[in-house]
């Protein structure tokens, strides 16, 4: 009988009472690794008010004895983390070294929220009139909450959970009920790091879970990462109930080649950059434009992604793992056969790719398509899969205005040997997050993960002061201890400072 992975509430990881469960698939084997269960409507709320009953103790404590959490849960991330990079692999589907950098990228989230007696400090001006000072404190919120996607079961939850409770916030995460494993070792590991009961809580579900966290009179905040629809219906729902909301949807990503660029070094870039991770990742490069003469290079990259082979997670060898479902798999396939249908040349089909051993597995193999259009499916939508689109622009100019046009802002790169061409593109693009000679350029955290257009929806991002600012609020205070007692012996009739 496969186990079922259990809730959070309070401190104790319980069997849920509900009878709704979803099986947690093996995406290389097809096997049942557990069975999720969809929490129940009492076990939501009864995670959201043990949010709230422990935030009032939670709030009070110093802000250096949450950094010491930070520190002790960063540790034990470290020494645990080939451990949870096999959980994860095996969960999510990614080879081993992928899986490691997923963890890798959350402990360092974890490390920046060690920081966080800096990060929380105020700001203070003397004498702004007659004896009147002002000073600004940063206080935590109360409940916030973390919806979190398939693609990264570590590093996304680690975004969340670690800076929002360092802030002095309470927290109930909602995984991917896809890939739930990972987070529940994840809370194991904060648990023993001397979180207290009830600072963060743990359900599993879809929508109707979900929209219980939406619309709680309780909840302050909300974390998305996932698709646009998705992200959409959870910032409309949780904005139209007063929640402060931040959601990071869907991305199509283009990397410019100039001319003058190493051809070597754009080539073996690009194949990591577009079907690492089998494309599933919201910063993977899926449009490549080709500016210039560069536009010949698309053979030798077609040559070196034939080469590319998926496989298992502990295939040393393999360049990637299979697509998290089947119905990702079908999804991806059907984008292929429209590129085909449209008029798109496809010069490396993955759709019937197998993996010796592993004939039921997800596999979609490296895909490439020139004299594509902008009009066409497979430049208009995101794939999620190890496809990529190549284009041609004259210039660079044409280049820009091509992905100034695109409605996604998530991340773009330029390769190039001309610091002109690099200054003027990352000064003109209209896309939040830029590399240079860098392929997916994801800023650590002590900057923030900036994505702009349909990208992202709310005014403050991920990780970095930015998610301190979504995870706190500013009370100002204005004081003055007035020396002489006489000094306040006339009424005055205005809201100026004497």
């Amino acid at each position: 009988m496969n186990k079922r992975v259990p809730l959070l509430i309070n401190g104790q990881f319980v069997d849920s009472k509900s009878a709704q469960t979803l099986p947690v698939i093996n995406p290389a084997t097809q096997g049942v690794l557990a069975e999720v269960p969809f929490a129940t409507p009492d076990e939501v709320e009864q995670a959201i008010q043990g949010a709230a009953e422990a935030f009032k103790t939670w709030r009070n404590v110093p802000v250096p004895e949450r950094a010491r959490l930070m520190l002790r849960y960063q540790a034990l991330l470290k020494e645990h983390h080939d451990e949870l990079a096999e959980i994860l692999a095996e969960d999510n589907g990614k080879t081993f070294e992928d899986a490691k950098g997923d963890v890798w990228r959350g402990i360092e989230v974890v490390e920046h929220a060690c920081n966080v007696p800096s990060l929380l400090m105020g700001e203070t001006v003397e004498n702004v009139a007659n004896g009147v000072d002002t000073y600004s404190n940063v206080q935590s919120l109360g409940v916030c909450v973390g919806i979190t996607p398939f693609n990264f079961p570590a590093m996304i939850p680690l975004w969340m959970f670690p800076l929002a409770v360092a802030c002095g916030n309470t927290f109930v995460l909602k995984p991917s009920e896809q890939v739930p494993l990972t987070a529940v070792r994840l809370l194991e590991l904060f648990k023993e790091a001397g979180c207290p009961d009830g600072v963060v809580q743990m359900v599993h579900g879809g929508k109707d879970q979900v929209d219980q966290l939406l619309t709680s009179p309780v909840t302050k905040a909300i974390s998305f990462v996932g698709s646009v629809p998705v992200g959409e219906h959870i910032y409309r729902t949780g904005t139209h109930h007063l929640k402060r909301v931040q959601c990071f949807a869907g991305a199509k990503n283009h990397m410019v080649v100039m001319p003058d660029a190493d051809k070597n070094t754009v080539v073996n870039n690009l194949v990591g950059a577009s079907v690492g991770a089998a494309g599933q990742r919201c910063m993977a490069i899926s449009v490549a434009v080709f500016v210039g003469d560069s536009i010949n290079w698309v053979d030798e990259l077609k040559e070196k992604l034939a080469k590319v082979q998926p496989g298992y997670w502990n295939d040393a060898s393999a360049g990637y793992g299979p697509l998290v479902s089947k119905a990702a798999t079908d999804r991806v396939k059907a984008y292929i056969a429209k590129g085909i249908e449209e008029g798109a040349t496809c010069l490396l089909d993955g759709r019937d790719c197998t993996v010796e051993g592993y004939p039921d597995g997800n596999w979609v193999g490296p895909t490439i398509f020139t004299d594509v259009t902008t009009d066409m499916t497979i430049y208009k939508e995101e794939i999620f899969g190890p496809v990529l689109v190549c284009m041609h622009a004259k210039t660079l100019g044409e280049a820009i205005e091509l992905i100034n046009a695109c409605p996604f802002g998530n991340g773009t790169s330029i390769f190039t040997k001309s610091g002109a061409a690099a200054r003027r593109y990352q000064h003109e693009i209209e896309v939040g997050q830029v590399g240079i000679n860098i392929p997916i350029p994801v800023p650590l955290p002590f900057f923030s993960f900036t994505g702009w257009k349909a990208s992202f929806m709310g005014d403050l991002h991920a990780y970095g002061k930015q998610a301190v600012r979504f995870y706190t609020e500013t009370k100002t205070i204005t004081a003055r201890w007035p020396v002489d007692e006489a000094a306040g012996d006339q009424p005055n009739m205005t809201i100026a400072l004497k």
